[in-house]
């Protein structure tokens, strides 16, 4: 083998060596399965469920798992806590109970940042509804939110959810 060809075939073998380390050391965190992630939502419901009835507070709880550093896509559980539907007062028109949780999801999963922190003109499906928690976990991100009661206590709500997924995830 000619000298020129040596050192080509040298470099590219080393160079392949470089690679297959790198990529041997480098351990992404597997994404945790469904299996566990339901066994994980179902527990953060129930919290969730007992600290809305401590605060006499019913809605809807909505919970969630992306498995990566800019979610693209999530695994989602809801519930009815207590009463789906809040009719409407003489103060108050009547919402959608289950709508408002998962928008406060959706903006979660966009911004990384806790619901209703604007970080710019809202876009159109972005209603900048307040208090959704959300948290990184060592594989992704979890957003937990909760809607039915006064603001306050739906954040309150949605952080125990947020206490039991985050450890697990």
């Amino acid at each position: 083998m000619n000298p020129r060809m040596s050192a080509i075939a040298s470099l590219l073998a080393i160079s392949l060596a470089a690679s297959q380390g790198a990529a041997g050391t480098a351990k992404d965190p597997k994404p945790v399965n469904g299996r566990r992630f339901a066994a994980l939502a179902n527990a953060a419901i129930a919290t969730m469920k007992k600290r809305a009835a401590e605060l006499n507070e019913s809605g809807v709880a909505v919970v969630s798992y992306a498995p990566e550093n800019a979610p693209q896509r999530w695994t989602s559980k809801m519930a009815v806590v207590g009463r789906m539907e809040n009719p409407p007062t003489a103060t108050a028109s009547d919402n959608n109970p289950q709508g408002i949780p998962c928008a406060k999801s959706a903006e979660m999963a966009d911004t990384l940042k806790e619901s209703g922190v604007v970080i710019g003109p809202p876009m159109t499906g972005e209603l900048c509804w307040q208090r959704g928690v959300i948290a990184r976990s060592s594989t992704g991100y979890v957003f937990v939110a909760f809607s039915g009661g006064k603001s306050d206590n739906d954040e309150e709500v949605s952080r125990s959810g947020l206490a039991v997924l985050k450890d697990g995830l």
